[in-house]
């Protein structure tokens, strides 16, 4: 199954992490990766900073060819930058397994990426590939692509999952709860016993999915 990842990095073991040595306050997004023969050329931006000289900012560093200014938008900038391919980051793990970079944003503290596998297995390679390389990417998320809700609504009868999006859309779930089960039914046309048995057996039915595929041993 499709699998979704979420890990970081510490800002300076990212070569474009070098801008915040001279602006603290920005924060780098990178907008696509396009592979070429020889280099991968990443397009990001640069937000939160009115410097004229973007380029400038960026101090030297080995796994940088060159940095390209393109556009600007009040304090966000576009450049591109075009990697050295001899040098090991975290781009050349992605390139050598089978992930996809969905989102890339860096800060001062730290780079937080966020990649697809089509199979669990690909997270696990790229994970063993950053440990090779003595990158130190620490995992925060992990989850299947296909929604949980997907399964759940799946579960539920039509009944359960209108009086469930209700009480959710309604705050009924919020602490304190901010309608109570009388001014569901109303809208629903039903009574309080019956708003309260339908959550009842929806939340139950959600649960019996959720955590059957949770604690469901591995073939």
């Amino acid at each position: 199954m499709a699998t979704e990842a979420t890990f970081v990095v510490p800002s300076e073991r990212f070569p474009l992490g070098t801008v915040f040595e001279r602006l603290p306050g920005v924060t780098v997004e990178l907008e696509r990766i396009i592979p070429a023969r020889d280099v991968v050329i990443p397009y990001f931006w640069v937000r939160g900073t009115a410097v004229d000289d973007i380029e400038g900012a960026f101090t030297e560093h080995p796994g940088v060819r060159r940095i390209e200014f393109i556009d600007s938008v009040e304090d966000e900038h576009l450049l591109r930058v075009e990697w050295a391919v001899d040098y090991d980051d975290v781009l050349t793990a992605l390139t050598e397994t089978k992930v996809a970079l969905i989102e890339a944003v860096g800060t001062n503290e730290r780079w937080t990426f966020e990649i697809r596998g089509d199979v669990r297995s690909d997270i696990a390679a790229f994970q063993s590939r950053c440990r090779e390389l003595d990158i130190p990417i620490t995992l925060t998320e992990l989850h299947a692509l296909t929604p949980i809700e997907t399964a759940s609504e799946a579960a539920l009868t039509e009944k359960q999952q209108e009086a469930l999006v209700l009480a959710y859309e309604r705050g009924y779930f919020e602490s304190p709860r901010e309608v109570t089960m009388e001014d569901i039914g109303g809208d629903l046309g039903i009574s309080e016993q019956a708003v309260a048995s339908r959550l009842r057996r929806g939340v139950k039915r959600i649960l019996g999915s959720t955590l059957t595929d949770v604690t469901a041993p591995s073939r």
